[in-house]
């Protein structure tokens, strides 16, 4: 999520455009562009093993491979503690 400074942005004054809320839109206007970007990067990480962590398994024994097929079973069998 984008942090939110408050700091004063000041927009250069121009001869008879200066209102008395220039800071103040100035502010939200900042603070709508930053609330409200579409760009979310934790979409675009990658999740859970990949290609390569695939071929290093296919790459194992078969003695290797059983055995780490026992003890995924295991875990997934494990009974849960009691509360």
């Amino acid at each position: 999520m984008a942090t939110i400074i408050s700091a004063p942005l000041a927009r250069p004054v121009i001869k008879g455009q200066a209102t008395p809320f220039a800071e103040f839109r100035a502010f939200w206007r900042a603070f709508f562009v930053k609330a409200f970007n579409p760009y979310r990067p934790e979409l675009h990480y990658m999740r859970g093993p990949g290609p390569a962590c695939r071929a290093k398994q296919m790459a194992l024994s078969p003695a290797v491979r059983s055995m780490l097929a026992d003890i995924r079973s295991a875990k997934a069998h494990k009974p849960s503690r009691p509360a």
